[in-house]
């Protein structure tokens, strides 16, 4: 009897495709076999801990990011802040400087206002009997003087600052007089000199002349204007009557 197959595969036998795929169970084992290999564990340890180490410096780096950029954000909230202080302490100290030239200025002025009223009282009450001045002259034609800041053993200079060369009035005078008494002009010549407001009295000439059909000494002195010590100033308050 002879049969036909009319649905053709149907009849053949399946393929045995266990050897086309992977032996999964014979890798594993490899695996294990080979987990006793100490360069595999060397390998494997160092990328764990090349991995932790990596892992480290980043959130180190991060949080010292973090840390710099909260400080210069707070650094630059207060350079905003002081910006504003520091103006107007600027501003302040300008207004001051201001106010201290104004004032050295006032005083100047005020300090030789008193000069020639002091050297003229100063002669007047240093002149001897038998003695009278005839002219009072200025012989010099500035009236200031500065006060040098002296060198260090460096070459630089130390000390206070240079006194302001306004405030310390400089007058040379000469007095020329006449006396009948050659002692007077002794003596006249040391009150002088003893005097707070003039030094270096020196006498510059004396000769004998004729006045009034009389012998008398007319003389020369050169003298200067000095500052005087503040506890030899005398102040009084100025009082006006009214009527």
């Amino acid at each position: 009897m002879i049969e036909i197959n009319l649905l053709p595969g149907t009849g053949k036998k399946p393929r045995n495709r266990s050897g086309a795929g992977i032996n999964l169970s014979g890798m594993a084992s490899g695996l294990v076999s080979k987990v006793n290999d100490p360069l595999l564990l060397s390998a494997v340890a160092s990328v764990l801990v090349a991995a932790l180490v990596i892992g480290g410096m980043f959130w180190h780096q991060r949080a010292q990011s973090t840390a710099v950029n909260e400080s210069l954000q707070k650094a630059e909230q207060d350079s905003i802040n002081y910006s504003g202080v520091i103006r107007e302490q600027r501003k302040a100290q300008a207004q001051r400087d201001s106010v201290v030239a104004q004032v050295n200025l006032i005083k100047s002025f005020d300090d030789k206002r008193f000069v020639w009223p002091h050297i003229m009282d100063e002669v007047s009450r240093a002149l001897p009997p038998y003695t009278w001045v005839t002219s009072i002259v200025q012989t010099n034609t500035t009236t200031t003087v500065q006060t040098p800041t002296p060198p260090n053993a460096k070459g630089g200079k130390t000390g206070p600052p240079p006194v302001d060369s306004t405030s310390v009035p400089r007058v040379q005078f000469r007095v020329i007089g006449n006396t009948v008494d050659i002692q007077a002009l002794t003596r006249f010549m040391k009150v002088l000199e003893s005097s707070p407001f003039i030094e270096n009295v020196q006498l510059e000439r004396s000769s004998v002349i004729l006045v009034d059909g009389k012998e008398v000494t007319e003389f020369a002195l050169l003298a200067a204007y000095q500052t005087p010590d503040p506890s030899a100033i005398k102040t009084v308050p100025v009082t006006l009557s009214v009527r």
